[in-house]
């Protein structure tokens, strides 16, 4: 039993994945198309081709490859003139900077967009079924809380904690996470008035080798309006957005160490952490969410090989009044980028083995 249950976790997470994946290239293709780019492939997956047709209209190829981690758009004239594509008027190098951009870019934002939408599914889903949407109105403390000896009170409203602007109760609890292992400066609306409570302390843990921050009192629960649902799923969407940046910003530090990355072998895990809580279903929702919206910032980072690193390259072009860079040379910077990203994808996948095992 625990073989077959490792092993549908293992393909729910490469279902996950695929779906991001697709929707990934569809906002490549469908904005390639929209652009008349000359598109000689879609493909799903990576190496060996096992399946697919070609459009008899378009002569575009679809296929789907060995193995589901990946995917590409072909377009003539991505990278290097190939042969036959010099003289073709549609050819990708051949569209304006600003064409070429809104290819690259849509992606990611295809991979935002659904994880917005899977967000709102998650909130107002929860809602619908009884779920209490969180306000950053202190309700009540428990017992012996930090918070309340160090000037927290309840019916304070939160409105900052150590400067960030928090605007739901999900917000408020993940700031306290990533911030409050630390004393931290809380604004909060006490009878009308905004004040400032200097080094409020909170519990903290360790979570894999993370100092963490926790909440020590409940909030007031929000109406559960049509406004409020689309409210918090908006400010929980950019609050994960935020926590890509966090995360970068931890790595840099040295706060967070390779322990706290993972890649597919690792997402697995975490899937079949979420899918034997309670609320699986919901938990494995925000997942989904979470992982789209962290794809599409991670795609658009100025790192060669990904599209951020394309887009970077164009807006070097606009900034040298159309003059693009030598594609022989921005063709080694991408795969040079590439190698070192399969080099990082390796050795994350060892690690997430040797935690796992």
């Amino acid at each position: 039993m625990a073989i077959l249950r490792t092993l549908f976790y293992l393909a729910l997470t490469f279902f996950l994945m695929g779906i991001l994946i697709f929707v990934h290239e569809l906002g490549h293709y469908l904005t390639a198309r929209a652009c008349k780019v000359t598109i000689h492939e879609f493909s799903l997956g990576m190496g060996k081709r096992i399946a697919g047709f070609t459009s008899k209209k378009t002569g575009i190829q679809y296929s789907l490859r060995l193995f589901p981690i990946g995917g590409y758009v072909s377009m003539a004239g991505e990278d290097e003139d190939k042969e036959g594509e010099a003289d073709d008027p549609n050819a990708f190098n051949k569209k304006n900077v600003w064409q070429r951009l809104l290819i690259l870019v849509a992606g990611a934002a295809m991979n935002v967009i659904t994880g917005f939408l899977a967000m709102l599914i998650l909130v107002g889903g929860m809602t619908v079924s009884g779920y209490k949407l969180p306000s950053t109105t202190v309700a009540e403390f428990t017992p012996g809380a930090p918070s309340y000896v160090t000037g927290l009170e309840t019916g304070d409203r939160i409105l900052r904690v150590d400067g960030v602007r928090v605007h739901t109760g999900y917000d408020l609890s993940y700031e306290i996470m990533f911030n409050g292992y630390k004393p931290v400066d809380v604004l909060v609306e006490r009878e009308g008035q905004e004040l400032l409570i200097p080094d409020v302390m909170f519990p903290s843990g360790i979570e894999d080798g993370i100092e963490l921050g926790s909440m020590d009192f409940y909030v007031l629960s929000e109406e559960s309006t049509v406004g409020n649902v689309l409210k918090t799923t908006l400010w929980r969407s950019l609050s994960s957005i935020k926590m890509v940046f966090d995360s970068i910003g931890g790595i840099i530090s040295g706060r967070f160490t390779l322990a706290a990355m993972s890649g597919p072998i690792g997402v697995s895990s975490a899937v079949a952490d979420v899918a034997s809580q309670p609320m699986a279903v919901w938990n494995i929702l925000y997942l989904f969410a979470l992982i789209a919206m962290n794809l599409g910032v991670m795609n658009m980072l100025p790192i060669p090989a990904l599209d951020g690193g394309r887009v970077f390259f164009r807006i070097i072009e606009i900034l040298r009044f159309g003059k693009p860079v030598n594609p022989k040379l921005e063709a080694t910077v991408h795969g040079l980028g590439m190698t070192l990203l399969l080099m990082a994808t390796v050795v994350i996948a060892c690690k997430d083995l040797f935690q796992i095992f």
